[in-house]
């Protein structure tokens, strides 16, 4: 039989090679150059907003477009909390993958049949804690979706269960761009927040410049904790006693089905959100991104209002202190709180209660939009009583409200003529 000869090496091959390896640690060195970044912080509403949910331990959903950044936030992320990240594209593996394969052991019928777990999660478990990525999720075919339900809410893999230590974010690129997308099945698209992943300007540029923002936890206040639940509980409780029609609403349409709905269970979410965004002292803009992406934009943006009428001052306080009340800045909650001051005086009428409303219409005035005080101004002189004297403070919104009715009669006739 011909036996196999090697190829002999000329000393020509052997000077080229050598040549090439100092080349070669070159340019090694020019990568790590280039890799070297460092990071600083900066405000950044959706980074804040996905460490606050991470922070609460729930299952996070980056949608964004391919290319925006999601995969290195995530690197970055897991390198600022200190915790080592495990990435599994969703998309390339088996439903047994996260339901777990069957061993077959020595005696079936008395032990069963365990269900053996892949070996990413066997060293999550061992090391107790980390960050648990979950790529390409808009992917993966329904029989692998519907394999991960176990894992993104019990945090299940056969037989095994994952540590409180393990936070799990996933990502996903929308339907019309992703390589043979499929929508997210219901099931487990309630089961995440969802966050819209989208590029800033000068934090892309700042960061090609090797600066990148820094993602840090939460600070939760500790003397916050009790009234942090309590506000959350009588925020989500109060709206959905108002509005029962929205505890449970499965969207129609299947693409939004495959995003954020209000259930029990994203309710329950939101609510874990205002508790911990609470006791962090989180802008409203950090606590917008999460509710929406908790139950929805519609759903999301009711409860943000029922929010901001908690934060609204009582208005017995403000009437039994009118020199002294403290009114919102925003406009649209100063206009809540004044109609609400009239709306107390129509409750329970008397000429005290009445001129201490006219005091604060004064104090509105004298401290923010003039146009504000029209219409509470309006109700408040429909309640007069005949012998009720008119207030000396009155004759310093006359021309406020004068001004105002004549300039909307003015753009009425403007629209008519048009």
């Amino acid at each position: 039989m011909p036996t196999y000869t090697p190829p002999t090496v000329t000393p020509t091959d052997t000077a080229s090679d050598a040549g090439r390896v100092p080349q070669l640690g070159v340019a090694d060195e020019l990568l790590g150059l280039l890799r070297d970044t460092t990071t600083e912080p900066r405000p950044d509403t959706q980074l804040e907003a996905l460490t606050l949910a991470v922070a609460a331990d729930l299952p996070v959903l980056l949608w964004g477009e391919p290319g925006i950044g999601k995969t290195a936030a995530l690197t970055q992320l897991s390198a600022s909390l200190g915790l080592p990240l495990t990435t599994v594209i969703a998309s390339v593996h088996e439903p047994s993958d996260f339901s777990g394969l069957p061993i077959v052991g020595d005696d079936p019928a008395e032990h069963g049949v365990p269900m053996a777990p892949p070996d990413w999660a066997v060293r999550l478990v061992r090391a107790g804690r980390g960050l648990l990525f979950l790529d390409e999720l808009s992917t993966a075919p329904p029989a692998v979706q519907a394999a991960l339900l176990r894992l993104v809410l019990e945090r299940r893999i056969g037989a095994l269960r994952l540590p409180p230590g393990v936070r799990i974010v996933a990502a996903a690129n929308p339907r019309s761009s992703a390589a043979d997308g499929w929508e997210l099945s219901p099931p487990l698209a309630n089961r995440f927040v969802h966050l819209q992943w989208t590029h800033d300007h000068d934090v892309v540029v700042r960061g090609l410049g090797g600066v990148w923002p820094r993602a840090t936890l939460p600070r939760l206040d500790p003397r916050k904790l009790p009234e942090a639940v309590d506000f959350a509980r009588r925020a989500v409780c109060g709206l959905l006693a108002a509005r029962p029609r929205l505890v449970h609403q499965m969207p129609g349409n299947e693409a939004r089905r495959g995003g954020a709905w209000p259930s029990p269970r994203s309710w329950e979410t939101a609510l874990r959100l205002i508790a911990f965004a609470t006791a962090a002292g989180s802008s409203r803009d950090v606590l917008a991104l999460l509710v929406r992406g908790a139950v929805g934009d519609g759903p999301g943006l009711e409860l943000l209002a029922s929010l901001d009428r908690m934060d609204l001052p009582d208005p017995e306080a403000l009437l039994a202190d009118p020199a002294g009340a403290a009114l919102p800045e925003r406009g649209d909650l100063r206009q809540a709180t004044l109609d609400g001051v009239v709306e107390a005086v129509r409750r329970d009428p008397s000429k005290d209660r009445w001129d201490a409303a006219w005091a604060l219409l004064v104090r509105a005035v004298e401290t923010g939009a003039p146009d504000l005080v029209v219409v509470p101004a309006t109700t408040l002189a429909s309640l007069r009583r005949t012998d009720w004297d008119v207030p000396a403070s009155i004759e310093r919104l006359t021309g406020t409200v004068s001004l105002s009715l004549r300039a909307d009669r003015a753009a009425a006739r403007a629209k008519a003529g048009r």
